[in-house]
């Protein structure tokens, strides 16, 4: 069974950096058995799901246009560790962000609420 985990703060300020970082157990995220999209997604009340970016076993990135310029997805193979990095953020960037590989697992974590507030 394949658990992903997010964890980081809940509360940034405006123009700082978000930082999160999503733990994967029961399957390694450079495995290639099977083709995995290691992605980070968000949802802000009243609007549906944004992609933000995925993550490749081999490194190989993609990020949504609208967001590339200020945001980086890195991995941590030996801690089994995806993590966001978002710059310069404002208000608008309050969501609820989720890690997840879903389309070949269709696994999601729970989500961790962050608000960004001076």
């Amino acid at each position: 069974q394949v658990q992903l985990q997010e964890s980081g703060p809940g509360l940034v300020q405006p123009s700082q950096t978000l930082s999160l970082t999503c733990t994967v157990s029961g399957e390694a995220i450079d495995s290639t058995e099977y083709y995995y999209y290691w992605s980070w997604i968000r949802q802000s009340p009243g609007k549906g799901l944004e992609w933000i970016a995925y993550i490749l076993y081999n490194g190989a990135t993609f990020y949504n246009p609208s967001l590339k310029s200020r945001t980086t997805i890195s991995k941590d193979t030996s801690k089994n560790q995806f993590t966001l990095q978002m710059k310069s953020v404002t208000s608008e960037d309050t969501a609820l962000y989720y890690c997840a590989e879903p389309l070949t697992l269709g696994s999601w974590g729970q989500g961790t609420q962050v608000t960004v507030s001076s």
